[in-house]
């Protein structure tokens, strides 16, 4: 009896995988490794605010359900589930537990595969989040698991509710949407036991995981980041042209805007600093994976639209998140004007470019209907976002002091040249300094007030409707 609960608990809390890929190898392996590993990362973003919604229970229920669904795509391609934290999941391919790394002895093969099946699994991971905010039941087919089927069933059920009960006065009542941010890397690690003696795990450590982490924690809401290597290795071998062709088929299919997605639109390779780590530089490439991710925003939007100032405050969210995205925006701003919504242009152009600004309106005869529509055919919304951009480009370069190689001759003397710098350093960069101030609580926040007046304009004109026809 006692014999038989203990199975039944290391059945229940092991990783089958782990053991039975040291059941294969006939021992426990009491030595760590150096080895290349693929490592990925997923984050559920804003999970803090859709559990407000949520009782612990059915928190606990949905985060089940879908960390099952993304178990299945592990399985599929041959992934390791590392470790579970929260809303939040570490996984990789290679080493030891990896049954193709073990049958494979060419490094380089072993690598291709890494990273091909690293990379088309973060794509399908994403994919997967899609099909569960769907809660469609025929996704359960991809699942042969009975206790796997009864966890996804339960978490949509939990989201079917919550876009379908009428009690729930809050937008997500009809689009409950949980979505992910997926980051990856390859490269040399250790891996092997870790902890004390009974509380061991199977782990890997090093800076190929750390990076990993830092790429998830800055990739885009929907989609993915990787680091420059990866990327290369990738391009080289023609994974990513065959993502290409892949993703605008699809989108072309769905009659998406990304239809006509660019290569750099695409895979926008940049560099990504980290202030909260000393502003330290990782050039990464950010994918899209989503096809349908212009018009699924729009749609978003327009369900926002009739939720008043909370739903406003919310579309202005999304707004300066893509901002960058010219897609997205093209299809929000269609939607929008389409609905009825007046955005301007003048407010936000004229705090920006003021001398511009009163020569357009000179020009225009100071009629301001006039100067609203020029300017409303010159720029669109996303040009808008552009040229707001740039302004942020070009106040927040900035260089950070660096008194490391100042001569030390005493402690005074030291200081002394340290505070002499810095003052001469501080008068140099105090226009530079009141002009990123200036941007920050005024420019930026000036375009978005005049954005968030008209939508709360276009509502408060449907409520006056809406009282005159009742």
């Amino acid at each position: 009896m006692k014999r038989s609960l203990r199975e039944q608990i290391e059945e229940f809390y092991l990783p089958r995988q782990l053991v039975e890929a040291i059941l294969e190898v006939g021992e426990i392996p009491r030595e760590s490794e150096e080895v290349e590993v693929g490592v990925g990362f997923i984050d559920i973003a804003d999970y803090t605010f859709l559990s407000k919604f949520l009782t612990p229970k059915e928190n606990q229920e949905v985060l089940n359900g879908l960390y099952t669904a993304f178990n299945g795509v592990l399985r599929k391609h041959g992934g390791y589930l590392n470790k579970i934290e929260g809303d939040s999941l570490m996984f990789h391919f290679g080493g030891l537990i990896d049954p193709v790394v073990r049958k494979t002895g060419n490094p380089e093969e072993i690598r291709l595969y890494m990273a091909k099946e690293l990379f088309f699994t973060c794509v399908e991971m994403q994919r997967v989040s899609l099909r569960f905010n769907s809660a469609d039941d025929r996704f359960l087919e991809d699942y042969h698991s009975e206790i796997d089927r009864q966890a996804l069933s339960r978490a949509f059920a939990i989201m079917q509710r919550l876009r379908s009960d009428d009690a729930v006065a809050n937008p997500l009542s009809a689009m409950f949407q949980i979505r992910i941010r997926v980051g990856a890397n390859l490269g040399e690690v250790t891996i092997g036991n870790f902890g004390p003696d009974g509380a061991r795990q199977w782990d890997v450590i090093g800076m190929p995981v750390i990076n990993a982490k830092r790429m998830e924690s800055t990739a885009p809401v929907g989609g993915l980041r990787i680091s420059r290597d990866y990327y290369e290795i990738l391009n080289s071998h023609g994974f990513l042209e065959e993502y290409r062709d892949r993703f605008c088929r699809e989108a072309r299919a769905l009659g998406s805007r990304y239809a006509t997605i660019t290569w750099e639109e695409l895979f926008a390779v940049r560099q990504v600093r980290l202030w909260e780590k000393g502003g330290a530089a990782y050039e990464t490439c950010s994918i899209q994976v989503n096809p349908a991710l212009p018009e699924q925003m729009a749609e978003q939007v327009l369900a926002l639209l009739a939720h008043g100032r909370f739903g406003a405050k919310r579309i202005l969210s999304i707004l300066k998140y893509y901002r960058g995205n010219r897609h997205v925006i093209e299809a929000i701003e269609e939607a929008l004007v389409h609905r009825g919504v007046i955005l301007r242009r003048s407010e936000a152009y004229e705090i920006m470019y003021p001398q511009r600004f009163a020569e357009l309106r000179e020009k225009s005869g100071n009629e301001e209907d006039r100067l609203e529509a020029e300017l409303c055919q010159e720029l669109s919304l996303f040009d808008l976002f552009t040229l707001l951009g740039r302004y942020q480009d070009a106040i927040n370069h900035r260089d950070d002091p660096d008194d490391d190689d100042l001569p030390f001759a005493s402690y005074d003397r030291h200081v002394a040249l340290a505070r002499e710098n810095l003052l001469r350093r501080y008068e140099e960069q105090k226009a530079a300094i009141a002009q990123r101030a200036y941007f920050h609580n005024v420019v930026f926040p000036l375009v978005f007030a005049s954005i968030f007046s008209a939508i709360l304009e276009h509502q408060s004109d449907q409520e006056d409707l809406e009282l005159l026809s009742g």
